[in-house]
């Protein structure tokens, strides 16, 4: 198949240098996965055979530089692989992700390549570079060495065989999880089974089944943003049981889906990998490049709030215990019980409905308040545009325009579960920002999973829904506001604790007084959200923190606890494991780990955030104390602040330590009193 026959290799034309996606079909990827990866091959050796002296220009620079084709077509197949399966890609995706490893472990195993790399890092001091630039060669050279450039022969070949297994296992489980996602539906055919739920549940529940061809009227899916209203809403305790045993039991089943034995592999393997390169543990390698450097630190963080989070968990539990016993129900909360306690707890204490709140929280309006917010704080101003290459109709397309009205990249809202999409949500790039090969804008997509609505209807969101958009578009805008040179450094390319800050301090501008003033209306007759039902919504802020608190921390502090493990852990069973933790800190039984082992994505789909996901809440650390900061001046828009903000967090890249970066902004460290306070756990 030749550049012309495939549109994946053929010059790009449609608007906004967007992939042809009318034209592609699932034959043009393996196809276009062997061009690009042969001419990224070429180019390396290229770049390691080259008989003159190392430069930045002829050695980091054109690193830089190479694998450009090889990056777009990558970049539409992961993105769809994700948001948008079925059987061909995944059989494509089984294939090219350890080859991916196997070609990305050849580079960092090139001998010759790394000894001009490094004769570049030993004189990088005398060469007369920007910040920016010595930077590159610092991260370059560091990727290297945590890849195992200066393994011996031997070792090389073995690392690149863990990281090819590690691939395999990694995409594996993530359609294990998926598999067991579209496999499970709770039918709700008569009233009786939908008692308690709201109309627009009902609704949403009737298009749930209309989407998957069910022949049940209504169904329940392990859609979080289906399962988890489901939970909180229903009158029916034994449908609440069904639900939420299915929910938590994804990827643990048996058979060919179940993913303990993946897990298992997969932590060996890590710890093999870390071993290789004088680490003790994997955390020790993992955390090593991070703001929090070492285990230790993790732990602290975590054992400082685990305290008082579990003290207040106790408080709300005994309170939904009360209520139980109130309405003559002799039961004992149950984990499928919490939710729904918890939310007629929240009514009675703070006379919230979540049915009306949601009456004022339609889609658009939401997708409006988080443009606004980028609007007022960065003076970014956003288009809708049509008769685009999309790669699903679900899927919008914005122009970004800055102060000055000039271009700065393109944002795609892929909001609706579909079964051909992954669980959760997330911020993803098809083309990232850079000024290398010329003014590269990008082109970001945020993918989330709200319940699809009824013909006609408007879909209505959550709260949690909608922290969530605003928390995808806070990473959307670390990318679309990204202002550097190397691609290497671009938007997101920080550390794994300080990713989450941009999107984590974003969300606060949605529970503020001034956004849903003007922007939480109702659905239907467009009145505003009445000013008591703000106030409400505003003091229920830290309602329910300490099961949110326990339930994250429980998953952070088993995977720290699987990753600084020193024993024999090729032996260790990791649900005995998981269960040891959890006896170890003392986990309430009401309440369950937020993202068990079987289906724990952010750690066991890839190394993203594996002895990572402490990282949301150091993340918090930062995003408590930097609105604060806004805070402090009177003003939650303060254009001082948000120019810092802008400067030193959102457009920066990685283009310098996250710890300086942050001071930059700050004007000193963060604090964690503020995330004590943001949660409720201290008085």
């Amino acid at each position: 198949m030749t550049a012309i026959d495939n549109p994946l290799l053929a010059k790009w034309t449609a608007p906004f240098g967007l992939a042809p996606f009318d034209e592609v079909q699932d034959a043009h990827f393996m196809p276009a996965f062997e061009v690009t990866l042969a001419g990224h091959v070429t180019e390396i050796d290229a770049i390691a055979g080259n008989a003159v002296q190392p430069t930045f220009a002829n050695t980091i620079e054109a690193l830089e530089r190479a694998g450009a084709d090889l990056k777009k077509v990558g970049g539409v197949f992961w993105n769809l692989a994700g948001a948008d399966s079925n059987d061909r890609r995944q059989e494509i995706e089984r294939d090219m992700a350890p080859r991916m490893a196997q070609h990305g472990n050849a580079i960092t195993s090139n001998a010759a390549l790394f000894q001009r790399i490094d004769e570049v890092y030993l004189a990088r001091a005398r060469l007369g570079l920007t910040p920016e630039q010595l930077r590159l060669v610092e991260r370059t050279h560091l990727g290297f060495v945590r890849s195992g450039a200066k393994l011996q022969p031997a070792q090389k070949v073995r690392m690149g065989e863990i990281k090819q297994r590690l691939a395999a296992l990694g995409t594996q489980f993530s359609q294990n999880v998926l598999a067991d996602e579209k496999a499970f539906e709770l039918a709700l055919p008569t009233e009786a089974d939908r008692a308690g739920l709201s109309q627009s549940l009902v609704a949403a529940c009737a298009a749930a089944a209309r989407t998957r061809g069910s022949k049940a009227s209504h169904v329940v899916t392990l859609s979080r943003s289906l399962i988890e209203p489901f939970l909180i809403a229903s009158t029916r305790r034994d449908l609440r049981e069904l639900a939420f045993s299915a929910w938590i039991k994804r990827g643990e089943n048996g058979g060919a889906t179940d993913n303990r034995a993946i897990v298992k592999e997969a932590l060996a393997l890590r710890q093999e990998r870390a071993n290789l390169l004088g680490y003790a543990t994997f955390a020790d390698y993992k955390l090593d490049d991070t703001m929090a450097k070492t285990p230790a630190h993790v732990r602290d963080l975590l054992e400082t709030v685990w305290g008082p989070a579990k003290a207040q968990a106790g408080r709300e539990r005994e309170r939904l215990q009360q209520l139980a016993a109130d309405d003559g129900a002799n039961i004992q909360i149950e984990p499928w019980d919490w939710r729904h306690y918890a939310e007629r707890v929240r009514a009675a204490d703070y006379g919230i409905d979540e049915a009306e709140i949601k009456q004022y929280l339609p889609l658009d309006q939401v997708i409006a308040a988080a443009f606004a917010t980028a609007t007022r704080l960065f003076a970014l101003t956003f288009r809708e545009v049509r008769d685009v290459p999309l790669y699903h109709p679900d899927v919008r397309a914005f122009e970004v325009s800055g102060r000055d009205g000039k271009h700065i990249g393109l944002f795609l809202g892929d909001y609706f579960h579909r079964p051909s999409k992954r669980s959760g949500a997330w911020m993803s790039a098809f083309r990232s920002q850079e000024r290398l090969t010329g003014d590269i804008r990008p082109i970001i997509v945020n993918v989330c999973n709200f319940a699809t609505p009824a013909d006609g209807a408007d879909a209505l969101l959550s709260m949690d829904d909608a922290r969530t958009l605003f928390h995808e578009f806070g990473h959307a805008l670390h990318g679309l506001m990204s202002n550097v040179t190397y691609p290497s450094l671009s938007g997101t390319s920080v550390a794994r604790d300080f990713v989450e800050l941009p999107s984590q301090l974003y969300e606060h501008w949605l529970g503020t007084r001034e956004v849903l003033a003007e922007f939480a209306r109702h659905h239907a007759t467009g009145a505003a959200m009445p000013a008591e039902l703000i106030d409400k919504l505003r003091a229920a802020r830290t309602f329910n923190q300490g099961f949110a608190t326990v339930e994250f921390l429980a998953s952070a502090i088993v995977d720290i606890d699987f990753h600084a493990a020193t024993g024999p852990v090729a032996e260790a069973d990791p649900m005995q494991q998981q269960a040891a933790t959890l006896a170890r800190i003392g986990m309430p039984r009401e309440i369950v780990m937020r993202h068990a082992t079987p289906h724990f994505s952010h750690v066991f789909s890839g190394d993203g955030y594996s002895a990572g996901y402490y990282s949301y809440l150091w993340s918090e650390v930062l995003d408590a104390d930097a609105f604060a900061a806004f805070e402090e001046t009177g003003n939650v828009f303060d254009p001082a602040t948000a120019a810092r903000l802008a400067d030193f967090v959102y457009s920066a890249g990685g283009t310098r330590p996250e710890d300086e970066a942050y001071q930059a902004f700050r004007g000193r460290a963060p604090k964690v009193a503020g995330l004590l306070k943001k949660r409720g756990l201290v008085g």
